[in-house]
Parts: C-alpha cells; structure tokens; sequence
C-alpha cells in the first residue's frame, strides 16, 4: 500500500538500529562542516598538471587518456592483470549485468513515491535498461530466461539489503544516485571520470557538506578507501569544495567505513593519480613491461594460464617463485 507524503511525515517510519547508524554518520553539526582555502581547487590542479606535464606531448586531446577508479585500482596492483583485462573483448554475463541492474533500481527506489518494494524496482530497472542502446540492452534482450532470472534474483537480493539497511532519504538530502564525475586536465589530455552510487547534501560557498558513499558487497579492502579518496579529488576539481565525508557501506554486514576529507587525504590522492595515469600511459604505449604482483585475486585473471607467478602463488606451478616479479 502506498503511503502519502502527508501520512509520511505525521507518522515517520521506525528506524532499524543499522538505518540509525546510517542516519548519525550521515548527521552533522555547523561546527562540524570544515571549511577549506578557496584556493585549494587550483592548487591541487597544478600539483597534477606538474606532475604529468612531461606526458603533455605524447598525449592527443582528440583521444585523451581515460582515468577511472578501476583502472587506478588495476594498474596500482598486479599490471599484468590490468594488461589482460584491458585486451580482453568484454562480454555481459549474469553477474555483471546484476550490478547495473542493482543501481538502477537503487536510484529507482530513492526516487520512487511511496514505499518502493525491491522486487518491484528490479523489474522497473531491467525493462527500462532493456531498451537501451549499449551492450547491456542488447544482452538483456537475447539472454536466456535462466540467465534473466539469475540477474533478477542477484539483483532483489542487493535492492532489499539496500533498503533494510538505509532509512529513506529525504528531498531535503539532495540524494543524487549515479552521480557523473569529471575534471580535465592538460588541455583535455588526461580526463578523470567517474560515478558515484550516492551522494547526499552540497557544499555551501566553501563549507563541505556533501558525503559520498560506494555501496559495496563482500567485505573491507583498503582499496575502496583509495577509491573514494580519487572520488573526493574530482569533486574538488569541479566545485573547488571537497566532499564532507566518504564512506564505503558494506551492504552484507551492515557497517560503513567513513573517512574524513581532509586536504592531506586530497594530496595524497594528487599522488597516487598522478602515479597511476604515467604507468597507465606507459602500458598502453609499451614503454613499460607489465609487472605481476600476485594475491589472491589471481584466480580471476584472464592471463592466469600464462601467468607462472600466478600460477605458483596459488600454489599450482612450483617451478616459479612468487617473488620473482615483485
């Protein structure tokens, strides 16, 4: 049954204790709300522009180097695995079609009047991505009903969580889902993208309001931190005002892991993206050799069959040693 917003707010929803941890992380004071230096946007884009100003040559406007989470994340961990996932041909599979699936039925439900059911927002979300033009329209098209079926079920099972865990967020939040991120740098050389899966408030002149959040499945990796701190960067290069706060939700316990923006967090992502677009640049030109750093993650790679030091670090070639690479 739905719910008009006048019954909405004469008898507010009671909140699970996991739904008001996320309303007090989300809360603040105004003495809470840092306020930064005006001149921190231009600052930081001539400590990038610096950094990489040597690349400015070697690089096209008409074709610029793309720079996203994933790609820092790859690139900053095993290269060979960035290289192998970089030449392989995409292809659209179940549980990769459910993250999407997942997100616009998310964004569906913030938005949605009443009290949106999960799979009722699933449904939305893949009849209106079925209409699309790219390749996840296509292949939701063709799929299998088995495969539609698992995408749906994926899918349900991360809209409900989603909902269980977040109170309903309020117009006065100013939620925005599948916000696009981007800041140009060396004339449009070096582009910065991305897209965040949440984000409540704005800034107010140069007081930090605004907090990002990734939702996440599966559990802590100091990766997601990363993520983020490179999500906080390209807001304070379009707005000039970093975010408040960062947080990456972990869907399956329930928890957020928060994380202050500060100027030291904004410079030490200056660092890490100016690292990564060279070595980004490098490999795509190949003037620099892949190199293998074996985890866990070797078990996904494309290029495992070919990889010794993979191979030996999960323990099936021990002919090669694992550090061999490092």
């Amino acid at each position: 049954m739905c719910v008009s917003s006048d019954e909405t707010s004469l008898n507010p929803p009671l909140l699970n204790p996991a739904q008001q941890e996320v309303l007090d992380l989300l809360g603040s004071a105004p003495d809470e709300r840092p306020v930064f230096d005006p001149t921190l946007r231009d600052s930081l884009i001539d400590e990038l522009e610096e950094s990489l100003a040597d690349l400015a040559p070697e690089l096209d406007p008409a074709d610029p180097l793309f720079i996203s989470k994933h790609a820092l994340s790859t690139v900053h961990g095993c290269e060979a695995r960035h290289v192998a996932e970089r030449d392989k041909a995409f292809e659209w599979s179940a549980p990769l079609a459910r993250g999407s699936v997942a997100h616009k039925a998310i964004e569906l439900s913030v938005h949605w009047r009443g009290r949106p059911d999960p799979l009722e927002m699933v449904d939305e979300a893949l009849a209106r991505l079925a209409q699309g033009t790219d390749g996840l329209g296509d292949w939701l098209i063709t799929c299998s009903e088995a495969e539609r079926a698992e995408v749906r079920a994926l899918a349900n099972e991360r809209v409900a969580t989603f909902l269980e865990c977040f109170p309903p967020l309020k117009a006065s939040w100013v939620p925005v889902t599948e916000g696009r991120l981007r800041a140009e740098l060396l004339g449009g050389r070096i582009i910065l993208a991305g897209r965040t899966d949440l984000s409540l408030g704005r800034s107010e002149g140069n007081t930090a309001r605004k907090v990002v959040i990734d939702l996440k499945t599966g559990g802590f990796s100091s990766a997601h931190l990363d993520d983020l701190r490179f999500y906080a960067l390209i807001e304070t290069l379009r707005l000039g005002v970093p975010p408040r706060l960062t947080a990456s939700y972990y869907l399956d316990a329930g928890r957020a892991q928060p994380e202050a923006v500060t100027e030291g967090v904004l410079r030490s992502a200056v660092k890490r993206t100016a690292d990564g677009a060279r070595k980004l640049h490098e490999l795509a030109v190949g003037t620099r050799a892949p190199i293998a750093r074996p985890s866990r993650s070797c078990r996904w790679c494309p290029a495992l069959a070919e990889c010794g030091a993979g191979r030996a670090f999960l323990g099936e070639d021990s002919s090669v040693d694992v550090f061999d690479n490092d």
